[in-house]
Formats: structure tokens, sequence, C-alpha cells
């Protein structure tokens, strides 16, 4: 018997995106699952139909070749067929069906049902010298940490610690539903597969407690602007003996008034006179290392730019530095009383250069050159 196309038995058109690939499976799976359709052959079979389609169309590179081939092509692949591990991936369809939560939550806890503990986030905020330099950074960051007084395991001495009755230690109860065979976490103790007879008097039982803790990192020299540092098992502690999280901090670099940055090199503006940038000569520069000279060639143009080598951001891997580019910002100064002597000298420079003065022309050039000098 020849199989239905794929995207028909899911009811999705051939661009559907995988939410909505997921969303109509699960609407199928609950609608024929063989517990809900007891006796039932065409439910059972049809069950069996989305959940082979779901397990192609799901799947990047099984879809890829079934949309090129056919079915011939998840067949040769070794893709075709109907696939129970599917479900392994998503517990939540088949939990909503038969209430039963997180079916397969022993296999994502940690040792004992106790689950790793809640990875942390810390926003740093630094100015760009820090960052081109590096920094010594100490934070306090309030955090859930192992109980002290019953070492994480919520009760008060370690024979206030039972085997589960329920779930006879393992942690999980197995039912059968149907011809699947379904594992979920034990509801008494959790996953842990002992229970607390007496809990311990100062974490009451949870086996962690809230503190402040002082913590100290390094901030290496040229981080940029949202770098994540990530520092191991300085999160919140697990529960009952599991690893801690992970702290994370985000590094926040604030603008700087004078430069501009682009990844390793820096940008700044340098005011100079008219007569400067005709007639050239050596201006000072702030740079992160201090002020620093630089020359200006003659009848150097506003905008340019300048280039200082090496003298930018510090690379992360420590190979070298960028450069810093000095952007020329020529300053026309304003006519007024106060500077008759100016407002003459520019009337004069007016009469040498004439109406329209051809810049080509070297005479031209030669005069307003010797008017300056």
């Amino acid at each position: 018997m020849s199989k239905r196309d794929y995207y028909e038995v899911l009811g999705v058109p051939r661009e559907a995106g995988v939410a909505e690939i997921k969303k109509a499976y699960r609407q199928l799976a609950m609608r024929h699952h063989p517990d809900k359709n007891p006796g039932d052959k065409v439910a059972e079979d049809k069950f069996k139909e989305a959940a082979e389609a779901y397990s192609v169309l799901s799947d990047p590179e099984k879809r890829q070749s079934y949309d090129r081939f056919g079915h011939r092509g998840v067949a040769a692949g070794g893709f075709g067929g109907f696939d129970p591990e599917i479900f392994a991936d998503f517990g939540d369809i088949l939990g909503d069906m038969f209430g039963l939560g997180d079916l397969f939550g022993s296999g994502r806890r940690g040792g004992g049902g106790s689950r790793r503990g809640a990875n942390l986030r810390y926003d740093a905020e630094i100015s760009l010298e820090e960052a081109n330099q590096g920094s010594e950074q100490t934070i306090q960051v309030p955090r859930l940490e192992t109980c002290a007084a019953c070492r994480g395991s919520g009760a008060a001495d370690p024979a206030s610690l039972v085997v589960c009755d329920l779930c006879g230690g393992r942690g999980t109860i197995h039912l059968q539903q149907g011809f699947f065979s379904i594992s979920r976490t034990c509801d008494r103790c959790r996953g842990a597969g002992r229970i607390i007879a007496k809990p311990c008097a100062s974490c009451q039982g949870a086996g962690r407690l809230r503190k402040e803790r002082t913590i100290r990192f390094r901030i290496p020299p040229g981080v940029e602007d949202g770098t994540q540092m990530r520092i191991a098992g300085e999160g919140e502690a697990g529960g009952r003996g599991a690893p801690a999280g992970d702290l994370f901090v985000v590094i926040h670099v604030t603008p700087h008034p004078v430069f501009k940055r682009d990844g390793r090199d820096l940008y700044c503006e340098i005011p100079i006179t008219f007569s400067r940038a005709f007639l050239g000569g050596e201006v000072k520069v702030r740079t992160l290392d201090g002020l620093e000279k630089i020359h200006v060639p003659e009848g150097a143009q506003a905008g340019s730019s300048l280039r200082m080598k090496g003298k930018g951001m510090r690379s992360v891997n420590g190979s070298g530095r960028g450069d810093l580019y000095a952007v020329l910002r020529v300053v026309t100064p304003k006519p007024s009383r106060s500077n008759k002597k100016l407002t003459e000298i520019f009337r004069q420079l007016a009469d040498v250069e004439g109406e329209e003065p051809n810049l080509e022309d070297r005479d031209f050039m030669d005069r307003v050159k010797d008017f300056f000098a």
C-alpha cells in the first residue's frame, strides 16, 4: 500500500515551520492515541502514521531528503518507519496527554534526581581605559549556597534520610500505557530515591540557603562591549550534591567622551586652526596613553584623518594593538570686536585670494603661503 504524503498526514503546508509541525502532530497524537481509543485499529494506525510523519518532518536532514526524493529518499537514507525514540525529545507532548508531567525527567536530572544549580548573570560596567588595560573586579552576588549544617542533604542527620517507599529508592515510577513503557519522576521523593524524615533546622530541609558571596575575577585587556565571561561553578548551588551552576558576567563598556571604538581601532576629533591646516605643523593629540604629538601636513583638509599606529585598543588574544585615527576638524574663528586684528588679517587674505580663487594655480597657493608666513 502506498504511503500518504507526510505533509498531508499532519495537515500542514510544505513550507510549515518546526513549531507548526510539532503543534499539528501533538493534536493528532492526542486524538488518535490507542489509550484514548481502546480496540480501535484505525485510530492506532493513524497514530503510528502521524508519528512516522513527524519523525521525518521534525528532523532537518530527513525532511530535506524527503522533500527531494519523497518516501524513497527517507527509506534509502535509513529514515523510514515508525520511530518510538522521537518521544524522548518531546515528553511534553505525551505528558499532557496522560497527565504525567515530565515523563522523561529522570533522564534530565543529575545523579539521584538532583538538579544542577541555576546559572546567574551579572552586568559589569567598565570604562574604555579599563577595557584597554584590563581590570580586577570585586562583586557581591546573592545566591543559593549549600547548607553547611546538613551539607546539602536537607536532613537533620544521616539517619533522617530513608528510602522512598513509593519508588523503592529508584527515583522513578514505571507505567505501562498501551504499547508504551513510560517512566516518570516519583512524586513523593521527586526523583531523589530518599525522603527526609526529620528536616535540617537551618535550611528547613531545602539543603540550600540564600547568602551573598564576594567574587573576584579579572577582565582581560581588549574586551569589547557585550562580551560575556563565564565563571564556572560560581552560580547557585545544586540540590542535594548536584554541581553548582555558572556565573556569566556581561561586560558593558561605557561611552567615552573623546574616543569612538571600531574593533581594535579608535577614532577621535582634533580641532586645529585654519592657519595650522594650511601651513601644517605639530599638534597634540590625546591617546589612551596620554598626550602625544602628531604632524599635520600642509594643506590638510577638514575631515581627513591622521593614523597613529599602535595607539588603539589592545587585543584580547595579546596580538598587539589597533590604531588611533585623529580626524581633523578645522575651527573657523568668529568675528568680534575683541579680535579686530584677526579680522583685518582675513580681509587681507580675501584680497589675496580674489573673488574666485583657482586652487590649482600654483602662483595663488604660493601667494597665500607667503601671506601666512
